[in-house]
């Protein structure tokens, strides 16, 4: 007898998934579908989804869609959202998307207080192309352009994209969470439910960080890949809210 998950029942596809085993994508998507649900907002809903292993995420979400060009998304919901401001925009960028080629862009809008919400999924790696250092690598981590490890000296840092926004007075809401076990996965749904609501309430910018495993290309089981981002990727890129300007209104 085959058991159908029946919840959440109207945002969220019941397909098989092209993520790799223990990837986070997964986790996040079922906590977006659970919140476009609960928060009432699946029928008036445009999601951005980007360039990278989230390309495929309209395949999961029974909502409106929009494929970006790589980096393009927070653009191009800024355009959907100003058009259109009675709509529930939102992004879904991974850290490729949204912190190297679409730097710009999420600057900018950030800066401008769109009323847009991101979801930024950070797994410290181009997962889909092959396993490239991206901004976000963690220094002395391997990869397949930086076999030896990330080298700061011709590397340069780790990019903190996400502290870079919080400081604008537009964006009303910034977290970075973790999917790396059920306590993690609980704060993220919370986190990205406060973000939500910052759009619904008119407050601006907002956004969520979303630390997430890619045990592939970190070529790790995927329960080593969940202690990793635990012990080692929140040393670089801590907890927490980052900016928090709701009580201003």
């Amino acid at each position: 007898m085959k058991l159908k998950n029946k919840w959440p029942k109207y945002y969220k596809k019941d397909v098989i998934t092209h993520y790799c085993p223990g990837c986070g994508h997964g986790i996040v998507h079922r906590i977006v579908a659970e919140l476009l649900e609960e928060m009432e907002l699946g029928k008036r809903a445009v999601c951005v989804n980007p360039a990278g292993c989230a390309v495929l995420a309209y395949k999961y979400f029974d909502i409106d869609m929009i494929e970006s060009a790589h980096g393009r998304g927070t653009a191009i919901a800024t355009g959907v959202k100003r058009a259109r401001p009675d709509l529930f925009v939102f992004t879904y960028q991974g850290d490729g998307d949204l912190s190297a080629i679409g730097t710009a862009e999420t600057i900018h809008s950030a800066n401008r207080g769109e009323h847009i919400s991101v979801v930024f999924i950070n797994n410290a790696v181009y997962g889909m192309t092959g396993g490239q250092m991206a901004p976000t690598t963690l220094v002395g981590m391997r990869t397949t352009t930086t076999p030896s490890g990330r080298n700061p000296e011709y590397d340069g840092y780790p990019l903190h994209i996400t502290e870079v926004v919080a400081s604008f007075p537009g964006v009303a809401y910034a977290e970075r969470v973790a999917v790396d076990g059920p306590a993690g996965i609980q704060k993220t749904k919370k986190a990205i439910r406060n973000a939500f609501q910052c759009q619904i309430d008119g407050l601006g910018y907002s956004i969520v960080e979303v630390l997430s495993p890619c045990p592939t290309n970190w070529k790790m089981t995927p329960r080593a890949s969940f202690t990793w981002i635990t012990e080692e990727m929140t040393k670089e890129y801590k907890l927490g809210v980052l900016a928090d300007r709701r009580a201003r209104e």
